[in-house]
């Protein structure tokens, strides 16, 4: 059964996509797919209770999904077009498609384990992405090989070691570094472990308090970071920045980040 926080999730991309019936037919036949399901929750239990990583299941790739929708609609009102569109191959729904799809299986790949677990992720995806597309586009075999593709760079190139050159594969890239708030922390740092490398990520993904995304002043995406206490930086400096610094989008994208009370810091 799913959670009320997946199922809030699922909502409010179902709204920024009403206007789209493509895309929500395809968000919609996700959500519905009981074997996508399965592997995200399994991914999620190997991720949080084996390995003791923050939530990498259903919640976190819906979060990111709706972080890549805003920002995808943010460059499509500033008449930024996506790399699809650019070469003249697809059009801004195809992008679209692509975006949604890596977003919910991006880390399908923590199932088995966290060392190239991107590749795995693309290797796990594969079956559904076609299955997916076979439903979405059954007479248009161009549609469902570009967006296949497309999805695939965008799963694998998730972590910033592998080069990506897509805008759509940058957005997915940013999408997931800007989930990192306090409550996908709650459920590893509740848990009784005994300290370990690696337990900064969850202390500084617990102190960040909200993070917005909206039309930008300078640059048409920016991204609003508020954090209760400055262990918060890691996340921004040392996950975030580092995927935006490689993400064919970055030229499009400004960042403030500080803590509650006091003046934002201006990172890009």
């Amino acid at each position: 059964m799913k959670s009320v926080k997946e199922l809030s999730t699922e909502t409010k991309i179902q709204n920024r996509l009403k206007n789209n019936p493509v895309c929500l037919e395809l968000v919609n036949y996700l959500f519905n797919d009981a074997e996508l399901q399965e592997m995200q929750e399994y991914a999620n239990n190997v991720s949080i209770r084996r390995l003791g990583y923050n939530d990498h299941g259903p919640v976190h790739m819906r979060q990111v999904v709706g972080n890549a929708i805003k920002m995808l609609n943010i460059l499509h009102d500033f008449g930024i077009k996506t790399s699809l569109e650019e070469e003249e191959i697809g059009t801004f729904d195809d992008s679209m498609c692509a975006v949604i799809m890596a977003g919910l299986m991006h880390d399908l790949g923590m199932a088995i384990g966290r060392q190239n677990h991107e590749e795995l992720s693309a290797l796990l995806a594969i079956p559904i992405i076609d299955r997916t597309l076979m439903h979405m586009f059954p007479n248009d075999l161009h549609k469902r090989v570009i967006i296949k593709e497309l999805t695939t760079e965008a799963i694998i190139g998730h972590m910033s070691s592998h080069r990506i050159n897509s805008i759509e594969a940058g957005i997915i890239l940013i999408a997931d570094g800007c989930d990192m708030t306090k409550g996908r922390a709650r459920i590893p740092l509740s848990m009784n472990t005994v300290p370990k490398v690696g337990d900064i990520h969850k202390y500084s993904a617990n102190a960040i308090k909200w993070i917005g995304i909206h039309h930008g002043e300078r640059k048409p995406i920016k991204i609003d970071i508020e954090m209760i206490s400055e262990v918060g930086f890691f996340q921004i400096e040392e996950v975030l920045l580092t995927k935006i610094d490689v993400s064919p989008a970055k030229k499009y994208v400004e960042l403030y980040a500080g803590v509650e009370g006091q003046e934002r810091k201006c990172y890009l």
